[in-house]
């Protein structure tokens, strides 16, 4: 009876957890939509003013030289530029995937200034859409089944000997 609460309980909080997940996954996408946005114009802004001088991106970084502050300034812009193409990637990726395929992309949600502010302002709440329900669903299995598992096994460890095996020690 005990094992059967606790994997009820389990179940129940696992589905309240993954339901969370659809709405997370697009608070996150509207936050990379608009940081590419952001990093749009920065790029834009640079390739306008190397574009200005015949330059390209990269000749244009190329003479960024001299001082400590123009060489970390170029080191700056280069890792944003990185950062611009990876997180281009990602918003394609993201955009173009369902509630279900973000799952499947969530390798792609791992910038963490990104999850750090998507996270520090998300708000649990009762998912009332048809992909909130099949996670929450989905997670109430999986949390029911990995609770009964874990009783299961802490039961094999736990079980006494038959009378029978002791005597025979």
């Amino acid at each position: 009876m005990i094992g059967r609460v606790l994997a009820l309980v389990g179940g129940l909080t696992t589905a309240g957890v993954s339901a969370q997940f659809p709405e997370f996954s697009q608070q996150y996408l509207q936050r990379l939509g608009g940081a590419v946005q952001a990093l749009d114009e920065v790029v834009a802004e640079f390739d306008g003013s190397a574009a200005k001088l015949s330059l390209t991106r990269f000749q244009a970084l190329e003479q960024m030289q001299g001082t400590a502050f123009v060489q970390a300034r170029r080191a700056d812009m280069e890792a944003l530029f990185l950062r611009h193409a990876r997180l281009t990637a990602d918003y394609q990726q993201m955009r173009a995937a369902g509630p279900f395929m973000r799952l499947y992309h969530t390798r792609r949600m791992g910038d963490r200034e990104l999850l750090r502010g998507t996270w520090g302002d998300f708000v649990p709440a009762l998912p009332l859409s048809f992909a909130g329900a099949v996670f929450a669903g989905a997670g109430l299995v999986l949390g029911w089944a990995m609770v009964r598992l874990v009783l299961g096994a802490l039961a094999q460890v736990f079980r006494r000997k038959p009378q029978s095996a002791k005597a025979a020690d």
